[in-house]
């Protein structure tokens, strides 16, 4: 049997379903017990040739802690995640009835219903106990002992974790999930579904498009913020996300205070803007944020860094009047397709959605704000397609798509006119005639989310970034082992100058030095043997390129090369 105790502020939950046409008949109602222990079970099948002696193991277990915390009220759970070795229902059943009625001579309990799905909510005082986690097993005298985790069961569980193979049978040779494994750029992991690991390689490439992004911003008058990642229900009941968003939301709890992780930066935002009174002046106000946002998404549909849990959101908010909502729209526009032509990507189609079923907001403002969208497209002799109730709960949008390796299509870029959230914040300006008066908010991103950009990016190029983004700019291989210092040497001057550089002097033959850089889709190999030290030159074979060119000048490639990178050149 393995339990888990937990002393706790409260505990609430709620059957939900049942898992076994056997379960007793219960309500569908909360139930909820405040200042007790929490005892989760999962009784195993080793258990069944003892079941007295594991119900009196169970009995003490929780008497001991209960009195280690002094708790007068107790609640068993029944927690099948706690082993994968699970007894008969009935033996589990057994049991827990046993010890619920041994327990209450002592202490109010309170006993979770066996054989349902459950849904439930609870509070630790301060974290779970050190001890009590425990396991008890049935020895061959029919003993029941308490057994500490071997080193044997350890080292299982570790390599549970540690490893995770992904299954290339149903990918294409350029899916990104292939690509960043060759390259060794991130990886997913069970005890993170959904979330990224990003390597050192990966990071710079993530690193490199927020710079991007970052002067891009500055360059088009955004100033840029950063808002906490966990913050009080309150606030996201008044935006909206509470309740419209719900199937998404992360909760915790701080202190008995309902909190959200955050799954959007928009409220965030908000409360920067009512930071201090503002004028007509400030307007448009451009305010950009990096934020790191959590929606919850069903293990199944999770693929890659196509849709993940954990990802970075380039959001931007400006805060404008009426007269100036077409003309900002426009800016940004205007400010995807270039960013999409830096990178030599097209969008597959741009769409217009419009309002959902689950909304805030009267009609008539989603009728203004669907009619100024519209206007701005047509003006602009955009070709776009009408997504009929996909827009944001707070507004419609202009949504901009692009294809992967699987043709599939995937939203990247969006433009969201917001007449409501303004308003539910209590949002507003001093006008010239000196009344207060509230804004427009328009909610853009570029990249959308930053590692679903990097997965089409990668399936786009095969893996060949332009050099700015190659996590290795440039590979040093030595002709033979005399060169190595020359290749040092010149390494050395290359990252002085700031280009990520690495070398080869391993004794492998050139040909297999030269194939394993282009492997690891490095742009420029640069080769020093004899003759190059001699004449303090460098061969270079430039990616693409079957021949290199011979006898360059080291001073006019580094030139040269910091040039490309300045510029950021396409170079695909």
């Amino acid at each position: 049997m393995k339990i888990l105790a937990i002393h706790s502020d409260y505990i609430k939950f709620t059957p939900t379903k049942k898992a076994l046409k056997s379960a007793e008949m219960v309500k569908k109602e909360e139930s909820e017990m405040k200042d007790c222990l929490v005892v989760f079970t999962s009784v195993e099948k080793s258990d069944e040739g003892n079941v007295k002696g594991i119900i009196k193991k169970l009995v003490s277990e929780v008497k001991k802690q209960a009195e280690q915390v002094k708790a007068d009220k107790v609640v068993l759970y029944p927690y099948a995640h706690l082993s994968d070795d699970l007894s008969k229902p009935s033996v589990a059943a057994e049991v827990l009835e046993a010890a619920e009625k041994k327990l209450k001579k002592d202490y109010k309990v309170l006993r979770a219903p066996f054989g349902w799905y459950k849904k439930f909510e609870i509070s630790c005082k301060g974290h779970p106990l050190a001890e009590a986690s425990r396991s008890f097993t049935i020895e061959e005298k029919g003993e029941v002992v308490e057994k500490e985790i071997t080193s044997k069961e350890r080292e299982k569980m570790l390599n549970d974790i540690s490893k995770m193979k992904l299954d290339r049978r149903k990918l294409k040779d350029n899916d990104h999930r292939i690509i960043g494994q060759q390259l060794d750029l991130f990886s997913f992991n069970k005890v993170a579904p959904g979330m990224v690991f990003w390597h050192d390689k990966g990071l710079i490439i993530f690193n490199e498009l927020v710079k991007y992004w970052r002067e891009e911003r500055r360059k088009a008058g955004y100033s840029e913020i950063s808002t906490p990642q966990i913050m009080d229900k309150r606030l996201w009941q008044i935006s909206g996300h509470w309740d419209k968003y719900s199937e998404n939301n992360f909760v915790t709890d701080y202190e008995g205070r309902p909190f959200l992780v955050k799954p959007m930066s928009c409220p965030g935002g908000m409360l920067v803007y009512k930071n201090k009174p503002r004028s007509y002046r400030e307007l448009p106000m451009r305010v950009a944020e990096l934020g790191t946002v959590h929606r919850v998404e069903l293990s199944g549909t999770l693929s890659g860094l196509f849709r993940v849990i954990q990802f970075t959101q380039d959001d931007a908010h400006i805060f404008c009047n009426e007269s100036q909502m077409e003309d900002e729209i426009e800016k940004v526009m205007n400010l995807v397709f270039k960013f999409y032509k830096q990178f030599g990507l097209g969008f597959d189609h741009i769409e217009l959605s419009t309002r959902p079923e689950k909304r805030i907001g009267s009609d008539k403002v989603w009728d203004k704000a669907e009619q100024v969208l519209e206007n701005v497209l047509k003006k602009n002799k955009i070709k776009y397609q009408v997504n009929e109730g996909d827009g944001a709960f707070y507004g419609p949008k202009i949504d901009f798509h692009v294809k992967d390796s699987l043709n599939r299509t995937w939203q990247t870029s969006t433009i969201q006119l917001d007449f409501a959230t303004p308003e539910r914040f209590d949002l507003e300006y001093i006008g010239k005639d000196d009344k207060a008066h509230q804004p427009v908010m328009l909610h853009n991103v570029i990249y959308g989310a930053v590692e679903r950009f990097i997965g089409i990016l990668l399936e786009h190029t095969n893996g060949n970034l332009p050099t700015w983004l190659s996590p290795i700019q440039a590979r040093v291989i030595s002709f033979s082992e005399g060169n190595e210092k020359s290749v040092k040497v010149f390494v050395k001057e290359l990252k002085d100058n700031g280009i990520r550089a690495d070398s080869d002097i391993s004794s492998n033959t050139v040909s297999y030095k030269i194939r394993e850089a282009e492997l690891q889709k490095i742009p420029y190999i640069i080769v020093i043997g004899d003759k190059e030290e001699k004449n303090n030159t460098i061969a270079v074979r430039e990616k693409g390129d079957k021949k290199p060119t011979y006898g360059v000048n080291r001073k006019k490639f580094i030139k040269s090369l910091l040039n490309e990178i300045k510029e950021r050149k396409l170079g695909l």
